[in-house]
Formats: structure tokens, C-alpha cells, sequence
């Protein structure tokens, strides 16, 4: 089969523009109500897209005056969801540094069954501060200590989804035996971090693990990627810089002794569209405009670890100075050099920089018209800059209706975008094989 895009949709309060909860098109429906997750699975699910995508926080975010967020946690959300669709993958994010190994590989297991096999994992080591408080610590564990500790998890959960055999279970109601013992062992891990004795109270499941995603870009994140991921989430605003990202990465995953086309890098996407580029800037300028500069401050000194960056007026010319050298940067790494780099090649105000940030943190915002859009899609996939892209639309589900609506057509004309679901499993959809069992 020829290579063909991926979409995954991510889902994030009523559109990744920050101000996008106070438009006029976006949903009605509580943040609360599985329904709106329902209703825009549905609709990924009619376009045909890979997957969905759920983030996740471990502390209430301090903008939350201004700014709603997801407040349902992902892995029994994406459960209702499984039971509402047929299709689509279901990604949820869990986090290695504030989650037991055993409980989480349990979670996701049960997701996998109940799913069908259409689960994914996307794994954080959570760089909020205030997540810490909330689990006993008084600050935030060292960047390099949480990619350790997730080393370690990773080994501990790779175990116990490889404790039973593929055909441990039986059912055997004649002869009385349901699972053959010798097929199932413990785990008996023990690491730096991690004690786990195993092993998983439950079969395996449909794909043999979730498939595993991660979004970390920073050096240690991507040696990280290149060990564990099957797909990366990534933050690139310009396509020169993505295609140095996309060679670096597959890069490092052959030096793992892995295939590149096993590791789906998927950039982010933000789409405002309309019939004609004028329009789709009035739109964005629209919602720039139901922006609050105080959330872009708070959100923007979060990127830095709670840097204070009130001193700096919103029309001041920006340089890096302004800004921590990201190497010291204990929090979200990766978005801070994304940050940094944008102010060094574009020099922005602080008011110019706050409202691209506003669009999607960082993530590329495209502003035009469908036909363009799949013009700029085809150029990154084409020219290995992108396997595909994470979809954060500005407003939902106004911009996913129209990107359904208007822009996969398009791909699928060209030859693009698949017509139609030939798979079960989200292994299937990425085209991913199926992880050969350890046992014995």
C-alpha cells in the first residue's frame, strides 16, 4: 500500500484557540458531558480519521477564571467513547510519574478489551508544578529525573502486558479449565524506581500493549520517543524546522534498531478555514480579539516554569533574553525552545507573541482556505516533514465540520486519505504491527 496521511484529532475544551469557549459556533454542551466527547468522536469517526486524542492535567490550572479545560479523566472517558463508536483509536494520556505501573497497565489493558483493540497511550512525565502538591511532593521533580523514572516504568509495564501468553485463556467449560498457569508468570520487576511483583490480573489484551505515543521534544524526550513511541506528537510553526525534527527522530529510532515507518511523527495542526483567505483572517483575528492577555501571561510564564514575565510590556520587542535559557527550564522543555526560537527568527512584540500562542501553545496555526490547506498538508507529507498531523481545531466542532466537510475530500481525491476503514484495531490504522509476546 502507498504511504497515506494520518489524522488524529485532538480534543481540547471547545477548540485550541484559548478564547474559542466564547465564540458563538462553539458547542453548547458542558465540559463535563461525555456527550461532547461522544459527539466529536462520532463525527472524527464519519471523516474516517485515525484517532482521538485526549490530554490530561493533574492539577487545576491557575487561568481557570478565563480559560476552561478538560475536566473528565481521559481513561474513563475514552471507556464511554469505546462503546459509542466502531472505528476510531482512542488515546489517552496517563502520566509515569504520578501513576503505579501495575494500575495503569491494568487500565489501559481494560480499554483495549472493551475497545476492541483501539487504544493508545500517550505518556507524559507531567512537568506542572502544581501537580506535584497534589501528590505529595513539595516540588517538581528534575526533567531528567522524570524521563528516569519513566524509563523505568516502561519496563515494569512492558512485563505485565507480556505476563500472560496469547493463548493463556481456555475457556475450557468441558474439561473445566479456564487458563493454562504455565502461560502466566509474574513480573518480578525490580528497578530503580519500581518494584512490581505481577503478574497483570487480566489477558492479554487485543493489540498486545496500547499503542504508545509521547509528545516530548527536548533531547532526553526524543531518545526517549526513539526507544518507546509508535507515534510523537510534536509542535513545529515552520516546515524547515519540522523536517530537521523528522530526521533527527527516525534517525535516532534506527540507531534503536527499530524501523522508522513504526514511529509516525504527527505534527500539530491548528485550522481556521473559509471559502476565501480574507474571510479565514477575519475569523482569526476574531477570535484574537476574545482573547485575554492575562491567560496568555500565565500560560506563557507556565511554559517557563512559572517565570514572572510581568515586568515586560505588550509592546516591547522581544528577545531571547527575555526568556530562561530552555536547557534550565524544569517544565515543558520542548514548547520552551519552540518558544524561544520563534521570538530569536521573528522578534515579535510581547502582544504578537501572545496572540500566536493563543492559536494552539506553539502549534502551527493555518489560516486560509481548504484548498490551500491540502496544498500545505501534501508539501510537509511529501517533503518528510510530517507522517500525518494532530489535528487541533481553533473552534469545536465548527472548524472539525469543516475540515471534514471540506478538506478530506480533498486528500482523498489526491489519493491521500483512506475512503474508507479496512482495519479493526488502531494498530491497523497506523499501520503498525502487533508487539510479539516475551513470554517464556
Amino acid at each position: 500500500m502507498s504511504r497515506r496521511l494520518h489524522l488524529n484529532l485532538f480534543i481540547q475544551s471547545r477548540g485550541h484557540h484559548e478564547a474559542s469557549w466564547r465564540h458563538a459556533k462553539a458547542s453548547p454542551l458542558a465540559l463535563t458531558d461525555p456527550a461532547y466527547i461522544e459527539d466529536l468522536a462520532l463525527k472524527a469517526e464519519a471523516g474516517l480519521l485515525d484517532s482521538i486524542f485526549l490530554a490530561d492535567a493533574l492539577a487545576l490550572w491557575d487561568d481557570v477564571a478565563h480559560a476552561p479545560h478538560n475536566w473528565l479523566e481521559p481513561i474513563t472517558t475514552l471507556a464511554t467513547v469505546a462503546r459509542a463508536t466502531r472505528h476510531i483509536g482512542l488515546i489517552a494520556t496517563a502520566s509515569t510519574t504520578y501513576s503505579e505501573p501495575f494500575n495503569l497497565a491494568r487500565q489501559f489493558a481494560s480499554l483495549d478489551h472493551i475497545s476492541s483493540g483501539r487504544v493508545g497511550w500517550n505518556i507524559v512525565t507531567s512537568w506542572s508544578v502544581a501537580a506535584a502538591g497534589n501528590f505529595g511532593d513539595t516540588a517538581q521533580v528534575s526533567h531528567e529525573e522524570r524521563y528516569a523514572r519513566a524509563e523505568d516504568f516502561m519496563e515494569a509495564v512492558y512485563g505485565l502486558w507480556d505476563s500472560w501468553s496469547d493463548d493463556a485463556v481456555l475457556d475450557d467449560r468441558r474439561g473445566g479449565l479456564y487458563a493454562d498457569p504455565a502461560k502466566i508468570r509474574p513480573v518480578n520487576h525490580i528497578g530503580p524506581h519500581y518494584q512490581v511483583s505481577g503478574p497483570l490480573n487480566m489477558p492479554r489484551g487485543p493489540q498486545g500493549r496500547p499503542v504508545l505515543v509521547q509528545a516530548g521534544s527536548s533531547e532526553v524526550g526524543r531518545r526517549f520517543a526513539a526507544r518507546h513511541a509508535e507515534a510523537v506528537f510534536t509542535a513545529h510553526m515552520q516546515k524547515e524546522t519540522a523536517q530537521v525534527f523528522y530526521r533527527d527522530l527516525k534517525g535516532l529510532v534506527v540507531e534503536q534498531g527499530r524501523s522508522p515507518r513504526h514511529v509516525l511523527i504527527l505534527p500539530g495542526l491548528s485550522p481556521i478555514l473559509a471559502d476565501t483567505e480574507e474571510e479565514a483572517r477575519r475569523i482569526s483575528d476574531d477570535l484574537n480579539e476574545l482573547a485575554d492577555v492575562e491567560v496568555g501571561l500565565k500560560r506563557l510564564s507556565g511554559r517557563f516554569g512559572r517565570v514572572d514575565f510581568s515586568h515586560l510590556t505588550l509592546d516591547k520587542r522581544l528577545s531571547v533574553y527575555d526568556f530562561p535559557d530552555p536547557e534550565t527550564v524544569q517544565a515543558a522543555r520542548s514548547r520552551a525552545e519552540t518558544i524561544v526560537t520563534l521570538v530569536r527568527n521573528e522578534k515579535p512584540t510581547l502582544r504578537q507573541l501572545l496572540a500566536k500562542l493563543a492559536g494552539a501553545r506553539g502549534h502551527f496555526t493555518f489560516v486560509g482556505t481548504p484548498e490551500q490547506m491540502v496544498e500545505m498538508m501534501e508539501d510537509w507529507f511529501r517533503d518528510r516533514a510530517a507522517d500525518g498531523f494532530n489535528l487541533m481545531p481553533s473552534v469545536l466542532p465548527w472548524m472539525l465540520d469543516v475540515f471534514i466537510a471540506e478538506v478530506i475530500p480533498l486528500l482523498q481525491r489526491r489519493g491521500l486519505f483512506r475512503t474508507a476503514y479496512d482495519g479493526a484495531t488502531l494498530r491497523h490504522h497506523f499501520g503498525l504491527p502487533r508487539p510479539t509476546c516475551s513470554f517464556g
